[in-house]
């Protein structure tokens, strides 16, 4: 299917039903993003979560991501089941290099994770989600399990 408005146009109706309109906790502390816009209107963290930098090129240019896309409507119900008793869906807080906390929701099974800023009240600021899409990612992303806060 090729990309077009209309594509971006139910794209962007998901997100609207699930991270814009709906209220959003992580374990009680809701969840919320930057409400900046770009050119077109739609919110920079619904970019984030449809499309990925293509840095081939110069300046590097936001491209979609058809594996981002289809899994848009994962991010609401992956951040309400958390914590999860069956184990299939990890979460937890680890400390990046610049001291920040950032809360990692994982479907390892599936390669997808969602990222967060853990602040000091406890809120939670959605940044992106992702497919794991080569080896080297899923390794970072295990480190990162490996050296968890909590």
């Amino acid at each position: 299917m090729p990309w077009n408005s209309g594509t971006y146009d139910l794209l962007y109706a998901v997100f609207c039903r699930d991270l814009l309109n709906g209220r959003l906790t992580y374990l009680g502390f809701n969840v919320w993003f930057y409400p900046d816009t770009e050119e077109d209107g739609r919110e920079a963290i619904f970019w984030h979560l449809t499309s990925r930098d293509d840095k081939t090129i110069d300046p590097p240019v936001r491209l979609p991501d058809p594996r981002r896309s289809e899994r848009l409507n994962w991010v609401r119900p992956m951040i309400l089941r958390c914590p999860c008793a069956t184990g299939d869906l990890r979460n937890w807080d680890h400390e990046e290099g610049d001291g920040a906390i950032k809360t990692y929701v994982w479907l390892h099974q599936h390669d997808f994770v969602i990222i967060m800023k853990k602040l000091r009240d406890g809120k939670r600021r959605l940044i992106t989600s992702y497919h794991l899409d080569s080896a080297h990612e899923r390794r970072k992303i295990e480190k990162k399990w490996n050296r968890r806060l909590s």
